[in-house]
């Protein structure tokens, strides 16, 4: 879709949100909470950013961008150029990082991984569940959407850093509960920390979402192996120095990617047989397990032979 900068507002030291709509004032495709876009920009990048408006706003989407001084050009880009009233390629709305029916919800966001919580709590009481967010950041001003969540009241406990340090993971989790999903998105060391605060929690508890890969370990194998394109008929072989993704396209098979990172999921392929090592940040472990479908541009293979649907 091409859609138009509606409304551009900062909402913290670093962040703004962008208001994207129709030029038309079409309808927009629905989304559920935790999904995220693609923002196609003029200056040749591609990013991901979560949708944090009102799922039930059929006519425009809301997406908060922090300003990354070290990043690519994504960020710096719409905040410094990206104007009201210009256009901007969006990719339909993904979600690799769904609400799950519960009767009680823990939210943890770290800086601007509130992004993808702020739909979820909306629902989450909507549907008179029982919740609570922890938010930290590293000051209050860097902290975006503190006064929307202000309505709240005392579901929601904002941590600035420079003024009581770091979260208390612990003590906001309390005891394992087998009623309780715990939502995380925020910088690593939160997401490490979270993970290790929920290690005795009951499997499946916990969902995290990253905005960039984890640290990968090595692959499984480091030989040449083949991959066979079932639809265009064809084999190729992919050497270690290149991924699948690269060897694909090298082949002539179009697929569409972004992050390059394993975690935006646009590149997600059907494995139709082969084992993947699996290398993303999307995948659980139940998932992992079943085989059936692999990211390319990170995930490779642990045999000689991968099956794909391409």
């Amino acid at each position: 879709m091409t859609l138009r900068v509606a409304a551009k507002t900062v909402e913290a030291d670093g962040v703004v949100t962008l208001r994207l709509a129709h030029p038309q004032g079409a309808r927009l495709p629905d989304w559920t909470p935790g999904a995220h876009i693609d923002l196609v920009l003029a200056n040749g990048v591609t990013r991901q950013y979560s949708l944090c408006g009102d799922r039930w706003d059929a006519h425009s989407y809301r997406v908060g961008v922090l300003r990354e001084p070290d990043g690519r050009g994504g960020s710096a880009y719409l905040h410094d150029e990206l104007a009201v009233g210009e256009p901007v390629g969006v990719g339909s709305p993904r979600n690799n990082f769904p609400l799950v029916p519960a009767p009680r919800y823990l939210f943890v966001a770290g800086g601007i991984g509130i992004t993808p919580l702020l739909p979820m709590i909306h629902q989450a009481n909507l549907l008179n569940a029982d919740w609570q967010l922890l938010y930290g950041g590293r000051r209050r001003g860097s902290m975006a959407f503190l006064n929307e969540l202000a309505g709240y009241g005392e579901r929601v406990r904002a941590v600035p850093q420079e003024e009581s340090g770091l979260l208390d993971l612990a003590g906001f989790l309390g005891e394992p509960r087998p009623d309780t999903r715990v939502y995380c998105c925020g910088p690593a060391p939160l997401l490490a920390a979270i993970e290790a605060a929920c290690a005795g929690w009951p499997a499946h508890t916990l969902r995290t979402e990253r905005f960039v890969g984890q640290e990968l370990d090595t692959p499984a194998r480091d030989i040449p192996f083949e991959v066979v394109l079932a639809r265009s008929g064809g084999s190729l072989t992919v050497t270690p120095n290149l991924s699948v993704l690269e060897a694909v396209r090298a082949a002539g098979v179009d697929v569409l990617s972004s992050c390059r990172q394993g975690t935006c999921g646009t590149c997600e392929t059907t494995v139709l047989a082969g084992q993947p090592d699996h290398r993303d940040s999307i995948l659980e472990d139940n998932e992992r397990a079943a085989g059936d479908c692999m990211f390319i541009c990170v995930s490779r293979a642990l045999g000689d032979r991968l099956v794909l649907d391409l």
